[in-house]
């Protein structure tokens, strides 16, 4: 009995010792279960961005300022939103909640990606932090935040066409933005190097944050009072070759770069190519004094247009009597300009202008440029034509850098829109006038601010020089008489060549008060003097002539300043007004 009762208990005991372990076992791995729960809401939630370590954030750019240190562009840290297809509990309830927040995606698309199944697809690359938090506040399951760097403009479309513009992927597309990949920011990232951006130097580029200002804004001011569909202006510093300023109408703005490659929005300074009128007068004029044949007191009958068969070379608004060279330049005869060019040739011509880089591309920073369109063949006719600016088109950049040239003593200097860039690496040539064939043409520019179509660009305490250039625009092969293209280059000081400034309108329209004319003297030249208005302050001293009273070398009455450049007259002239 005793036996039979200890074989009881014992059964007893084994039963009870193995339900113990079975709910032990159960608890272990409820336990597991749970621990596993706990871990998979924790990386959830870490996925869902609501700790984002941005210094992980790839594609670091430079930061981009101007010559004062003034910011122009930079990295920021943002955050882009992605989703696992695959681990989505309810497809409608996203697509739902997603659009709700993003109301410009596309229902039926996102529908569509979304039951792909697959383990990753982006929702919406860079987005702000308050949708970020939208986000986050819908609890949406098997989201997730990658941190990015998103390029900011902090000025806008200012200088746009410089700065250009970087991609979706923070890489660049256009302008200098671009040159910094190709120059050496690809080869790091294909390096495997992605820095951050505050690990990199900064760019330091040569233009003024306050003359593009200025330029900017006189440039919408006359592209609003002239009706002009375009426009385009630029100040270089022709002793280092340096762009202070670079501005073009229609831009952009890098922020919203999806307007960069719209054709109307190129930078027509540098990929921009114009028959350029008669600023290329300077030029001629420069190859007539360097050959030795012509001299400021030489004179060219302009007394009957010049006859190429069915066509004819004639002089707006000229005197039709002969004329000195600076009244040529004065009055922009055309007949003077080509019968110069043909007396010496079309060989000297092509070879004159080829020096100065006139028939070939110009090189920059920015990777947009255009080659110069050029005569099918350099026969008398496009030797005539070429002398005041017709037939030829090339940049503005390229006219304004030939120019630049023949002020500076006659060394031709590659653009630049980086600050203190060697300047002995970017020289082309050098002599390729003498210097008194630089005086001389310094001298005929400041006479045509002084009497002739560029008066309106003169500022008190300044001597400006300065030539216009109106040139019909080519529309379906054909020259119109309804459109024209119309520039003024000017530089300051004259007696000493510090700056050039190019102003440029596309199909400027006539207004009552001038007269219907569109013409460069009525619309490029004042929109130039409202420009040296603003930014000569900022960057010359001004001068004075001495105060009433004072004794002064005038030029005697026989020696009419334009008339024959005589040396009194050149010192008469360079002093401001």
């Amino acid at each position: 009995m005793r036996k039979h009762a200890f074989t009881l208990r014992s059964r007893a005991h084994s039963r009870r010792v193995r339900i113990i372990c079975i709910m032990a076992a159960f608890a272990a791995i409820f336990t597991g279960i749970f621990l596993r729960l706990v871990q998979f809401g924790m990386e959830q939630e870490a996925s869902h961005g609501i700790s984002i370590t941005y210094d992980r954030a790839p594609g670091g750019r430079p930061a981009i300022v101007d010559r004062n240190g003034e910011l122009l562009a930079t990295d920021i840290p943002i955050a882009s939103l992605f989703i696992e297809p695959r681990s989505i509990p309810d497809l409608d309830e996203a697509v739902e909640k997603l659009t709700g927040i993003f109301p410009e995606l596309d229902a039926r698309e996102l529908h569509s990606r979304l039951r792909s199944k697959d383990a990753f697809t982006w929702i919406k690359r860079q987005i702000t932090p308050d949708k970020q938090q939208a986000v986050i506040d819908s609890g949406l399951a098997a989201i997730g935040f990658r941190p990015e760097n998103r390029r900011l403009y902090p000025n806008g479309s200012l200088a746009a066409h410089i700065l250009g513009a970087v991609d979706i992927d923070n890489r660049g597309i256009a302008g200098i933005e671009k040159w910094i990949d190709a120059n050496w920011l690809a080869d790091l990232r294909g390096a495997g190097l992605e820095l951050k951006g505050r690990e990199l130097q900064r760019i330091e580029l040569s233009i003024d944050l306050r003359v593009q200002y200025a330029l900017e804004q006189e440039l919408g001011k006359a592209i609003t009072k002239f009706g002009a569909a375009a426009g385009a202006g630029l100040l270089l510093d022709v002793t280092n070759g340096e762009v202070l300023a670079l501005a073009s109408y229609p831009d952009f703005d890098p922020n919203n770069p999806e307007n960069a490659f719209k054709p109307d929005r190129i930078n027509r300074v540098t990929a921009g190519v114009f028959e350029m009128g008669s600023t290329f007068k300077a030029l001629t004029t420069a190859m007539a004094l360097e050959s030795g044949r012509f001299n400021l007191e030489s004179v060219v009958d302009a007394s009957k247009p010049l006859n190429f068969g069915r066509m004819r070379i004639h002089d707006y608004r000229g005197k039709y009597r002969p004329l000195t060279i600076p009244e040529a330049f004065v009055h922009s005869s055309n007949i003077v300009m080509a019968k110069m060019a043909l007396a010496l040739g079309p060989e000297a011509s092509r070879t004159f202008l080829g020096r100065f880089g006139a028939l070939s591309p110009l090189a920059t920073e920015l990777p947009e440029s255009a080659a110069p369109l050029l005569p099918s063949s350099w026969s008398e006719v496009a030797t005539a034509t070429v002398s005041f600016g017709h037939g030829i088109a090339v940049t503005p950049l390229q006219a304004s850098t030939a120019v630049a040239a023949l002020a500076n003593g006659g060394r031709l200097i590659r653009p630049t829109f980086i600050k203190d860039s060697p300047v002995s690496e970017r020289t082309i040539a050098e002599d390729l006038v003498s210097s008194d064939t630089s005086e001389a043409i310094r001298h005929l520019l400041r006479l045509n601010t002084a009497v002739g179509s560029a008066t309106r660009a003169n500022v008190p305490g300044y001597a400006i020089g300065g030539k216009t250039g109106t040139a019909e625009k080519v529309v379906g092969g054909r020259y119109s008489r309804e459109l024209n293209v119309t520039s003024f280059m000017g530089i300051v000081p004259a007696d000493n060549p510090r700056y050039l400034l190019l102003t440029l309108l596309d199909e400027p329209r006539g207004l009552p008060e001038t007269y219907g004319n569109r013409t460069s003297g009525w619309n490029a030249v004042p929109f130039g003097g409202a420009v040296f208005q603003r930014i000569l302050p900022m960057l010359v001293a001004p001068t004075f002539p001495p105060p009433a009273g004072t004794v002064q070398a005038v030029p005697a009455a026989t020696e009419e300043p334009g008339s024959r450049g005589t040396a009194a007259a050149r010192t008469w002239l360079l002093r401001p007004r």
